[in-house]
């Protein structure tokens, strides 16, 4: 269920029986203020201003045309025509009683589901995973849940990369270490097993051509050169599965289709683009010269596609993939889970597939950037002698620092129980405190609050939800044996009922925008609204009547489930004891 959608469609038909244009806009919205009714819906000025006519006439002749049903109790005129909505009460408490009996809290799929891509995590797999694979790996792995809950087609990509130069050196590396140790042992460790290969590289005489040979060999298609490839690519493979898991992020092997899947078609693909008179030889190299991205001074933004010796780039994959995606999976909709940084890259890749007709004008492409995870200084966040963060060491330090938490709060749990709330605490934490944030924005990583039990925070969430699972203990009832009708009979239940509705249209807005922070927002708001509510309407006290006790019980059962289900499409955990 969608109120703002409902409320919109019931507006728009007022508008145009009262002689508004088709394409005007109700503009519907929640009210920031209950005073102002629950919504309010303010498309009669800009209609008016278009019609020639007041605003509060107007609104007048909408409110005299508008079918108000069993969901509007009424409707009132503020201001220059404003129109203040209160929904109806047994209009809410039928809605949570049909929220109540669904499996999906009476939220329908989609009923035109669509294709959708999602291109996040794409780590380069000649070095381990690090902190800066943390947002787009769990920002697209939110939007990933959240789309297919809402029915549409979701295709995970995970571009890995795979392929290039640096394999030549690592590769020529690998076959020494071979020689003492097997793959496992010799790539225990990725970053120290790279640091390695460049230093030889750098320093140790005949090494670098020995690499070079491997990078031919392996462009050539040699099979001992590609066996060996083979062996580091599914080595380096598992490293990043184990972050995957440790994560709890629905990526697996089948979502990888890495740079190297896209080798065979990059010759075609340039010689398309030069036989159209796209790209162009310039001092040697292949561009594509884009006069819709020109300078102030009328520059054309250069993109190249082939380097003067004939190698291939990022752009060239790109282009690749956007065509791959396009024609072959046949995408509606194609999501690009990217660093802010490479905006001009993308943007670029972008305009060269649509100058190139590699998708049709139907088909949108979006990047989902995001800014950068930073340190207490300011600064990318690094480790203490300026190194990177690997992510693997990161999330051990989540589960260890939630594991003590844990332990203060409730020092009976046995080891057992407080490893298994320490996982899910920690790694839930270090979620939560990336996607609450605007993810365009920069963060400052900060142990002490995103693990406060205080706050918008996973903690805060959590213990929200094994409190209010904790009532049906205490109740000694479970909640498929509840009945009756939802009684909203105090101004705290009637604004939990009111919040619990509009879960519906925030999944919405979040598969529209693709701001998980959004839904963040949400599920602390209604938490806060639920806190409210149990201080003042008591559920198991005795005296209160059974029947009202049913319905306050119906009530913290639906809130239990919201906040599971919302949590569960940020692929954040609950648990019924903290």
């Amino acid at each position: 269920m969608n109120i703002r959608q409902l409320l919109s469609d019931k507006f728009h038909a007022a508008m145009l029986a009262a002689g508004a244009p088709s394409e005007c806009d109700p503009t519907v919205a929640p009210s920031k203020r209950p005073e102002f009714g629950d919504y309010q819906a303010n498309g009669a000025m800009a209609a008016a201003k278009r019609m020639g006519c007041a605003p509060r006439e107007l609104a007048t002749r909408i409110v005299e045309k508008l079918d108000k049903g069993e969901m509007i109790d009424r409707v009132e005129i503020a201001g220059p025509g404003f129109i203040n909505i209160h929904l109806s009460d047994s209009w809410l408490a039928d809605s949570l009683g049909a929220a109540a009996a669904d499996k999906r809290l009476n939220i329908p799929p989609e009923d035109k589901p669509q294709t959708i891509v999602i291109d996040y995590s794409h780590p380069n797999l000649a070095k381990e995973m690090h902190v800066g694979h943390l947002r787009t790996t769990i920002i697209g792995d939110a939007l990933a849940r959240l789309l297919e809950f809402q029915g549409h087609r979701v295709i995970r990509q995970n571009h890995m990369g795979d392929w290039g130069t640096q394999f030549g050196m690592l590769l020529a590396h690998l076959a020494d270490k071979l020689e003492s140790s097997d793959a496992e042992v010799a790539l225990a460790d990725l970053e120290t097993f790279y640091r390695e290969a460049k230093v030889r590289f750098d320093e140790e005489e005949g090494f670098a051509d020995r690499a070079r040979e491997y990078v031919v060999k392996l462009q050539g298609g040699d099979p001992e050169c590609r066996k060996l490839w083979q062996q580091f690519i599914d080595i380096s493979i598992s490293h990043s599965e184990e972050i995957y898991r440790k994560l709890n992020v629905t990526l697996k092997r089948g979502d990888i289709y890495s740079e190297s899947r896209y080798n065979d078609d990059l010759p075609v693909l340039v010689k398309q683009l030069l036989d159209a008179g796209i790209a162009v030889e310039d001092q040697g190299a292949i561009v594509v010269f884009l006069e819709e991205m020109a300078d102030k001074e009328g520059n054309p933004s250069a993109m190249i596609i082939q380097k003067r010796g004939g190698g291939y780039l990022y752009s060239t994959t790109d282009l690749a993939a956007i065509r791959y995606r396009a024609g072959k999976l046949k995408a509606d909709r194609i999501l690009y889970v990217v660093d802010a940084r490479q905006s001009l890259h993308l943007q670029q890749a972008f305009t060269a597939a649509r100058k190139a007709h590699f998708l049709p004008p139907s088909v949108t492409l979006e990047h989902c950037a995001f800014g950068t995870m930073m340190g207490a200084d300011g600064k990318p966040f690094k480790t203490r002698t300026g190194g990177t963060v690997k992510l693997a060491e990161l999330l051990d330090e989540a589960v260890e620092r939630a594991e003590k938490l844990v332990a203060e709060k409730n020092p009976d749990l046995d080891s057992g129980a407080r490893r298994e709330i320490g996982r899910a605490v920690g790694i839930g934490a270090v979620k939560y405190a990336d996607l609450s944030k605007t993810r365009t924005n920069d963060y400052v990583f900060n142990w002490e609050a995103m693990l406060s039990f205080d706050g918008n925070t996973a903690p805060y969430l959590q213990y929200a939800y094994t409190r209010v699972r904790s009532i049906f203990r205490r109740a000694a009832v479970e909640p498929d044996q509840l009945s009756g009708r939802i009684i909203l009979g105090t101004a705290e239940e009637r604004a939990l009922a009111l919040r619990l509705c509009q879960f519906g249209e925030i999944l919405q807005q979040v598969a529209r925008d693709t701001f998980p922070h959004v839904l963040c927002t949400y599920l602390y708001e209604l938490a806060s609204v639920y806190m409210a509510f149990y201080e003042v309407c008591p559920v198991l006290k005795e005296g209160v009547p059974a029947e009202l006790r049913q319905s306050r019980l119906r009530l913290c059962d639906l809130v239990a489930r919201t906040l599971a289900t919302g949590l569960d499409l940020l692929g954040i955990e609950v648990l019924e004891q903290m």
